[in-house]
């Protein structure tokens, strides 16, 4: 079974479930809308699918409702911040708009976030920055249970250690690359799961090192109480580029790296490097302009490959969807539907589409 459901219900639904768990109603509000805009974006890994767990996540003590953002150090343009725990939605929004006003005012601004709760699509912060003329660029650890392996190595080390590069184009809609550091995001792997779908070779293996094709094995423990893990893309320079992400999202932040055996928490922490950029106070603003404007009308002409319709850049796909999506509805598998009405009564709240 499954559910398409329209995105104003989506949210009115998850904020009565957040506000019944111990979030201010404003604080529920922009935590839902986050949520489900991940869904509009076809990043059902980053949507309403996260609920259970932040639920799950509060009633630990991991995720605390209604934090703010803290400053630790302030040098004009360079901040360590402390998200405190709260969720990501609000202290990382909270973290970018400091940054963002810091760039325009100084030209560049360089912050690191500690010990915020699941940041989720860190593209949302690379849009706020780029809707603001800024080149934004960010490298995330993930303090969890360790869901992807090493380059040669047969059990979960890591987190999916996102990197996000936004770039804005005068006239168009900005470059987006977000990209999670492992071959594919781990809440992928939950709603495949979910949905009782095989994955592609390459993307997994089980509790004993070898290939697999089942998702499950990075969802649920397997009959020896241990998890499979996910492969890095890109075989070695995934790799590289996911023990990057940790020491600069995890070490240098001071939000810490994984280096223990695996727990049952349900709390996800994230610690972010960001670099924003002003060009306009570069000196380079009408030529990067030009120049990328140039660049990016020839990847266009670029004549289809087989089973492409046109060249696309980093963004598109998400802004496609969001029209389809507003349009036709959101679509849930029954499972994932059946864990947020679950979440909801675990606090008091019943949900029915």
């Amino acid at each position: 079974m499954s559910h398409t459901l329209d995105a104003s219900f989506l949210r009115t639904q998850i904020t009565g479930i957040l506000v019944a768990a111990g979030s201010a109603p404003a604080e529920a509000d922009q935590v839902a809308a986050n949520l489900v805009l991940a869904n509009l974006s076809g990043h059902d890994s980053h949507g309403v699918g996260m609920l259970p767990r932040y639920v799950d996540a509060i009633a630990e003590g991991g995720l605390t409702p209604n934090a703010s953002v803290k400053i630790n150090l302030d040098i004009g343009t360079m901040m360590a911040l402390d998200g405190q725990r709260g969720f990501g939605q609000i202290v990382g929004v909270q973290a970018i708009e400091l940054g963002i006003a810091r760039a325009k005012q100084h030209g560049s601004c360089i912050f690191t976030l500690s010990s915020a709760h699941h940041l989720g699509r860190i593209g949302h912060f690379a849009e706020m920055a780029t809707a603001q003329g800024l080149v934004a660029l960010h490298f995330v650890n993930v303090l969890s249970r360790p869901v992807v392996a090493p380059w040669g190595g047969g059990d979960g080390r890591f987190g999916t250690n996102p990197c996000c590069i936004g770039v804005p184009l005068a006239g168009a809609e900005p470059f987006l690359l977000d990209f999670a550091t492992s071959r594919v995001a781990q809440g992928k792997m939950r709603v495949a799961h979910n949905k009782g779908e095989q994955v592609p070779d390459g993307y997994l293996i089980d509790e004993h090192g070898a290939p697999t094709n089942d998702p499950g094995v990075v969802v649920v423990p397997q009959s020896n109480g241990l998890f499979g893990a996910l492969m890095t893309f890109g075989e070695h320079k995934g790799y590289g580029m996911a023990i990057a992400c940790e020491l600069l999202g995890g070490a240098l932040t001071g939000g810490g790296t994984w280096h223990r055996p695996a727990d049952t928490a349900r709390s996800v922490f994230n610690g972010m490097l960001t670099v924003l950029i002003d060009p306009a106070k570069l000196g380079t603003q009408t030529s990067f302009e030009q120049e990328a404007r140039e660049f990016v009308a020839w990847l266009r002409q670029s004549p289809p490959g087989a089973g492409f319709d046109a060249v696309q850049i980093a963004g598109e796909p998400e802004r496609r969807a969001r029209i389809e999506r507003e349009r036709d509805g959101i679509w849930l598998d029954d499972a994932t539907w059946g864990e947020i009405v679950a979440a909801g009564i675990k606090v008091g709240v019943t949900v029915s589409a």
